[in-house]
């Protein structure tokens, strides 16, 4: 066997093919790992939201304007980030609506898809800190499995490595979703070189647990969970970003994600440090209708319901006159209590 052969046996293949065609219907490895993320962000997202006293549903239902802005932000950043491809020598502008063929920055999805999430937010009547910091380890864990799409496309390596856990890359038809092949058939491979996309992948997934475990540890809230995963993800894309070698914009002698992480960094660890008080109480968030208009709940939640109870109570005594007395039923002997209304036992996060 030659030198190359015996390298290949011990490196991290690389799919030769990244679209599979049912009928006319393309599914795209990159496509597929990018919805099951999301389905698990919001999962995740739901579990804790309910957890912490939300309503059930509510995260899908600002999701639906969340996705949307996050994707589109995402196509945003990584076109301005990386212009090359699109308005550079042989690019091709019409490439930026391919985002089929990869291409999502992070920092434009968690911009414009933030602000997705504030306009769900408004409609449902709760509070945005309260949201994001209920979906941020989900979101680490969409960005993880996102990362397996990398792989379906052959891409988001580093430079050259000659170890266990090298990388297989080959050369690669973005068009056609597949492997170059030589006349025989096989794949032409470009080299081995550091699995940037395993790396991010395993942060990720640590990011994600670090911040369920801080969550319960601490009760983090006021968008302090949220500002956790992304000072902890900055840590991690600065080194990673520096392994790796594909085409990018620079300021100031570092690639441009780089220096955003940085910045972000600085912002995210300078919220975790001044936003602090006590969680957000979800259960009297008022649910907005269709329109996003909402009604104020008048009393503050205690333990037990007892003054949701008592300010029931106090309304029905006013009807008849006497708001010092409860109403008593026909059949209520008098000194009777009602028992007060159980409320729902809530889980400990996820």
């Amino acid at each position: 066997m030659t030198t190359l052969a015996y390298v290949l046996l011990a490196s991290i293949p690389s799919p030769t093919q990244g679209v599979w065609f049912v009928g006319p219907v393309p599914f795209r490895g990159y496509a597929l790992c990018i919805i099951a993320g999301i389905i698990l962000a919001i999962w995740i997202g739901n579990k804790r939201w309910i957890a912490r006293g939300g309503e059930p549903g509510a995260v899908l239902d600002i999701s639906m304007w969340a996705v949307p802005f996050g994707i589109l932000g995402g196509r945003i950043y990584h076109v301005l980030s990386s212009p090359r491809p699109y308005f550079g020598e042989d690019g091709n502008p019409l490439d930026v609506i391919k985002i089929w063929e990869g291409g999502l920055g992070i920092w434009g999805a968690i911009a414009l898809g933030g602000v997705g999430a504030w306009i769900g937010c408004r409609r449902k009547g709760v509070p945005l800190t309260a949201f994001a910091d209920a979906v941020a380890p989900g979101i680490a864990v969409a960005q993880a499995v996102g990362r397996l799409g990398n792989w379906f496309n052959n891409e988001l390596y580093g430079g050259p490595l000659d170890a266990p856990w090298t990388l297989n890359i080959n050369r690669w038809d973005s068009g056609l979703g597949q492997a170059i092949r030589d006349s025989t058939g096989d794949p032409l491979v470009l080299g081995t070189f550091h699995p940037t996309f395993l790396y991010e992948l395993l942060w990720n997934l640590a990011v994600a647990a670090l911040v369920i475990w801080a969550d319960r540890r601490f009760n983090l809230s006021r968008g302090r969970a949220f500002a956790l995963y992304v000072a902890a993800y900055c840590l991690g894309r600065v080194w990673i970003e520096a392994l790796r070698i594909d085409p990018a914009e620079t300021v100031l002698g570092l690639r441009l994600n780089v220096l955003t992480s940085i910045l972000v960094f600085a912002g995210a660890v300078a919220w975790f440090v001044t936003h602090r008080g006590p969680r957000e109480d979800l259960s009297v968030q008022p649910a907005g209708d269709d329109d996003g208009a909402s009604a104020p709940t008048s009393a503050p939640a205690t333990r037990g319901g007892s003054a949701r109870h008592a300010a029931d109570a106090d309304a029905s005594a006013a009807e008849d006159g006497n708001p010092d007395e409860d109403e008593l039923g026909d059949d209520e002997p008098a000194g009777h209590t009602r028992p007060r209304r159980s409320t729902r036992s809530r889980r400990p996060d996820l």
